[in-house]
């Protein structure tokens, strides 16, 4: 017998599937399905309040936020903590400074990071969390707007907020009613909310976003043709009537595998590739000019174009670069090889 292999009688003496494997597993699912199914009718009722008593209130903290000349200042205990964090973070990198402040550290000294230039998003799904109260205190001396997420609209925290968000009645996903489940996402869900009002009232566009998004992945995707294009000398061009000679050496030059070739109005008329040069190889074609050997209307792009949709152009057609001029204007100011965009990591 082969080692590693079973033979019959290891067979026949393999222990039978546990019985309670799959009601086990049955059991593991539903508890899933229902954490699903609590929090997705919790996020509806959500949104049904920004129709009822949630309305005027959201208005009144999206605006009042707006107006801080300074920082959002996003504070809570515990898990209201942690989703204050992501709440802070997702404010920050759509145009609306925001910072965390730990309650906890506030009372230590941190107290004197917040101003009156700042608005500060205390965070407590009962209203009553102690580690708050400096805090509270803090904001109602000096008069720095308190805006405040609580599912409880009787509680201390909603009384003297200037705004009280007040998330729905929901219960917690924890089957013990302990464990902030339900509640947490609704706060998620509302600083998220909180996060695009302030986006589409200040009217952040996709330039900012990769502004505040220079790296990784969002950059790449957001990158515009004029952030990577060759510009100035290191366009490859020749003149209308340029005889093949001085056209190679350009090419050679420039390195790129191909030169454009412009009208006496500087406007692009046609291209000379590699390509070209095999398909008119003579023994006199350096003598001739650039426009018996040039393909006419060379594919182009605005300099203002994504560079994911200048990459698409040039996988989709058999051309490895691309011309950049204003529509409208054949002069160009620009050129993009294929290269430059797996460099920039636009793919």
């Amino acid at each position: 017998m082969t080692r590693g292999t079973l033979g019959a009688a290891e067979l026949q003496a393999a222990p039978e599937p546990d019985a309670h494997t799959d009601v086990q597993a049955a059991d593991i699912l539903e508890a899933a399905r229902s954490v699903a199914r609590l929090e997705g009718a919790a996020i509806a009722a959500l949104e049904r309040s920004f129709d009822n008593g949630l309305s005027a209130p959201f208005v009144e903290a999206t605006r009042a936020i707006a107006a801080a000349s300074g920082h959002v200042v996003v504070t809570g205990m515990g898990k209201s903590g942690h989703i204050g964090r992501k709440i802070a973070a997702t404010l920050a990198s759509t145009g609306t400074p925001a910072f965390f402040v730990h309650p906890g550290e506030a009372s230590h000294g941190d107290l004197g990071m917040i101003t009156q230039a700042n608005v500060v998003l205390a965070i407590s799904n009962s209203g009553e969390t102690s580690e708050l109260s400096d805090l509270l205190i803090y904001t109602r001396r000096f008069r720095i707007p308190l805006v405040a997420i609580t599912s409880k609209p009787e509680s201390t925290l909603a009384r003297d907020a200037d705004v009280a968000l007040t998330l729905p009645q929901a219960e917690e996903a924890c089957p013990l009613g302990l464990a902030p489940t339900t509640s947490t996402t609704l706060t998620l869900v509302l600083g998220d909310a909180l996060a695009v009002a302030l986006l589409r009232l200040k009217g952040f566009s996709r330039e900012n976003f990769r502004e505040f998004h220079p790296g990784g992945r969002l950059g790449n995707v957001l990158c515009r043709v004029r952030d990577i294009m060759h510009s100035g000398d290191a366009v490859p061009l020749v003149d209308s009537g340029t005889p093949m000679s001085k056209a190679l050496i350009e090419m050679s030059a420039r390195g790129f595998g191909c030169v454009g070739v412009v009208e006496a109005d500087g406007g692009l008329t046609g291209i000379v590739t590699d390509g070209d040069l095999r398909r008119h190889l003579s023994a006199e074609i350096l003598d001739q000019p650039v426009e018996t050997v040039m393909t006419r209307a060379p594919k182009s792009i605005a300099p203002d174009a994504l560079a994911a949709e200048a990459l698409k152009i040039m996988q989709e057609t058999p051309v490895n670069a691309l011309f950049v001029h204003e529509p409208g204007d054949r002069k160009p100011s620009g050129f993009l090889h294929l290269h430059d965009c797996l460099r920039s990591g636009v793919y």
